[in-house]
């Protein structure tokens, strides 16, 4: 790149999950100077911040890992879905294997991005007074940066310990006799009750919608096993880009109404023994699009889980005879023996529907039925998904518009990584990409690929500045809104429609389709980049 003012670093990641960790490796080996910061004190992204207890990943071991040989090679897994600390462990070894630790900042928070137009940089300012500027800004934090915290009367009285799963003390919080009040019963929330219900003196699960788990299937994996199929993993890496979810399947090309009772429960029955997501991505073709396809999938999951539960009446509550929302329009979570707990005599549910919080006291949660004794209290109860920690940086682009102010009336991006307005700013695994609706890896893989690409074209044409133009802004906004119309998702009150944070506008925050939006992407690509402005240094209004 060429410009009379050298910025401190061509580009500047922020984040070292996935995608950051896999953004800087790309660009590093292109020839870039880059620079990736993070608040975390070690990479793995959500892998640091989710520590508590039984917290581990739902896509199964190799299709959730880098598809970098000198990685996997170098590499074995323990289990089937590794928990934090596997994870964690990782992340060191990538960071290892790479060479990448020169070119992290590790327990750098960034506080502010303030694009200057006069000089076509970004300046961050850091934790601590540090400054940083930087040609390309490529934030790279995930959908699920941001906890979201229910506004609850009486917190600040509270006289015992509470936190969010998603800030969880590093250095652990004891379970061991405590009476815990548990908020939420999504992905966190089922692991959190699995290991508090044999550990905790009492459990209070506080449940708003029940959770439509799938068993995990968990499995030991050896070190024999995993070197024998080695060879297969280039062609599985390979795959997964192929798929709608980034797993190593998608969706069956028959329709659920197409086949007999006895054909679509077999198929059924298949899935639900195999474990894992499979039953939400490997299912038939119209179960996310028509609703008595979709009420098929229900009432399977649900005689499933009644069969486990003795109590009719918490049945009812847990497995619903009629479906709280299509099936899959929620994320499934996967547990492993969550409704067994509730059999237990140190286990409780309360419907928050029935009998919602009022307030929290010094020792206890209030409820419209009473007061629930507890000593601590942990929130599952989710996040700002895509916008939350981007809007949090107080990212400041042309006209000192704050994104935050961009996305006041909705969330709006090109391809999602670009917003107008915004400009030499691309982010990964954001709003209206794939990002929720995939495995991390292989989105993170793709959108790599894809803004190096990019980056490398912009150096080879001799062009310094870029800007998402504001109609091809409109037209993907407006495309993932109608993809999302023909789907059964805007049925359900989930974070993928974005309606579990008050006033947070109600729209599909994800492309559901991997595959489609690869070939897109590389369709824009292919046609110089369509949708995007870019200029030079002399010319910074010239478009290509």
């Amino acid at each position: 790149m060429t410009n009379q003012t050298s910025p401190d670093y061509d580009a500047v990641i922020i984040g070292a999950g996935f995608s950051g960790i896999y953004l800087l490796h790309k660009l590093r080996d292109a020839g870039f100077n880059v620079l990736l910061v993070d608040a975390a004190t070690d990479p793995g992204g959500i892998w640091h911040w989710n520590c508590y207890p039984g917290a581990r990943v739902d896509s199964q071991i190799p299709l959730y890992e880098f598809s970098i040989p000198e990685v996997w090679r170098t590499w074995t897994w323990s289990e089937r879905f590794p928990g934090w600390e596997e994870l964690r462990a990782y992340f060191r070894h990538v960071s290892d294997t790479l060479n990448l630790w020169p070119l992290m900042r590790m327990g750098s928070r960034v506080e502010s991005a303030d694009f200057d137009a006069g000089r076509g940089l970004w300046n961050l300012q850091l934790e601590g007074g540090q400054s940083v500027s930087t040609r390309f800004l490529l934030p790279a934090l995930g959908f699920a940066s941001k906890p979201y915290i229910p506004d609850i009367p009486g917190i600040e009285d509270f006289e015992g310990e509470w936190c969010h799963t998603a800030r969880w003390s590093q250095e652990g919080i004891d379970l061991d006799g405590r009476k815990v009040a548990l908020i939420g019963t999504g992905a966190s929330g089922v692991q959190v009750a699995q290991e508090a219900a044999k550990r905790a003196e009492a459990l209070i699960l506080f449940q708003r919608t029940p959770i439509l788990a799938l068993p995990m299937r968990q499995e030991r994996l050896t070190r024999e096993d995993q070197e024998r199929e080695k060879h297969s993993y280039p062609a599985l890496f390979e795959q997964r880009r192929q798929t709608s979810g980034g797993f190593e399947s998608q969706s069956l090309e028959v329709s659920a109404l197409e086949v007999d009772e006895i054909e679509r429960n077999a198929h059924f029955e298949d899935l639900w023994q195999r474990g894992g997501l499979r039953f939400w991505y490997h299912n038939f073709a119209d179960l996310l699009t028509n609703r008595a396809a979709n009420r098929h999938a229900y009432d399977f999951w649900r005689d499933k889980v009644r069969a486990r539960i003795a109590d009719p009446d918490l049945a009812e509550k847990l497995a619903p005879s009629e479906p709280p929302h299509p099936f899959g329009t929620k994320r499934p979570s996967l547990e492993q023996g969550y409704y067994e707990i509730f059999a237990q005599d140190n286990v409780a549910l309360v419907d928050l529907k029935a009998n919602p919080i009022t307030r929290v006291g010094p020792h206890a949660i209030t409820t419209a039925d009473g007061e629930v004794e507890c000593d601590l209290i942990v929130f599952a109860t989710g996040f700002d998904a895509g916008r939350g920690g981007l809007i949090d940086m107080n990212i400041t682009g042309r006209g000192g518009l704050l994104l935050s102010q961009a996305w006041d009336n909705g969330l709006r991006a090109y391809l999602g990584m670009a917003v107008s307005g915004f400009p030499n700013m691309l982010f990964a695994y954001g709003p209206l990409s794939p990002s929720g609706f995939s495995n991390g890896p292989t989105s993170a893989e793709m959108q790599g690929d894809w803004i190096c690409d990019f980056m490398v074209w912009l150096r080879n044409n001799g062009y310094d500045l870029f800007d998402a133009d504001p109609q091809a802004e409109a037209d993907w906004t407006e495309m993932v809104a109608q993809v999302g119309a023909m789907t059964l998702f805007p049925e359900a009150d989930s974070w993928y429609m974005g309606a579990n944070i008050p006033g947070k506008k109600r729209q599909l925050i994800n492309f559901p389709s991997v595959s489609t939006y690869a070939a897109i992407c590389g369709d824009v690509a292919r046609d110089a980049y369509r949708g995007f402005a870019a200029s030079t240094p002399a010319n910074k209004d010239s478009a290509t």
